[in-house]
């Protein structure tokens, strides 16, 4: 018998933090302009994934663009949202509105995980053909066993169930 999923969705001061029930993963949906609000978030200091999503002027038309990145936790306690910020002061980067980011409630994401998952979606992306992708090089996806790479492709499809799935129209 199939189960439904209990979706938690959290608005807070102009972004959404949104989790599965049982389950660690956590997501968040943060519009450019309100990345100054998120500054005291714990969670967002550590490592993660995320995507950037936004338009850039072609000739004639808007192009649908996003760019999709990791970050690791840092020494000076920094992390993801650090990083985030960084993409925000530069000029080649101008085109994105929001951004999608995932991290774990328990900060169990090392450098291993995040280069799988960050590949892992850079390829959901390119397959989906929704979006023109702004990576310059296909991100490495590390040398993972094969019981991690089942446990992340866990993470992957629970994170499809959330918010990256209305995104990317990603179809098993």
């Amino acid at each position: 018998m199939k189960y439904g999923k209990n979706i938690n969705i959290l608005l807070i001061d102009g972004y959404l933090k949104c989790t599965l029930a049982n389950w660690t993963g956590v997501v968040y949906k943060i519009p450019r302009t309100e990345l100054e609000n998120c500054k005291e978030r714990e969670d967002l200091k550590q490592s993660g994934v995320y995507v950037l999503f936004g338009t850039e002027e072609k000739v004639e038309k808007e192009e649908k663009v996003i760019y999709i990145g990791q970050a690791n936790a840092r020494k000076n306690g920094e992390g993801i949202l650090s990083r985030l910020q960084e993409h925000k002061r530069n000029p080649k980067k101008a085109y994105w509105t929001e951004a999608i980011v995932f991290v774990t409630s328990n900060n169990s994401f090392g450098a291993t995980e995040i280069s799988y998952l960050e590949s892992r979606f850079y390829e959901l992306a390119i397959q989906a053909k929704r979006y023109v992708v702004k990576n310059e090089n296909h991100p490495n996806s590390g040398n993972i066993t094969e019981e991690k790479a089942s446990e992340l492709e866990e993470f992957i499809e629970y994170v499809q169930i959330q918010t990256f799935h209305s995104h990317l129209s990603i179809q098993k």
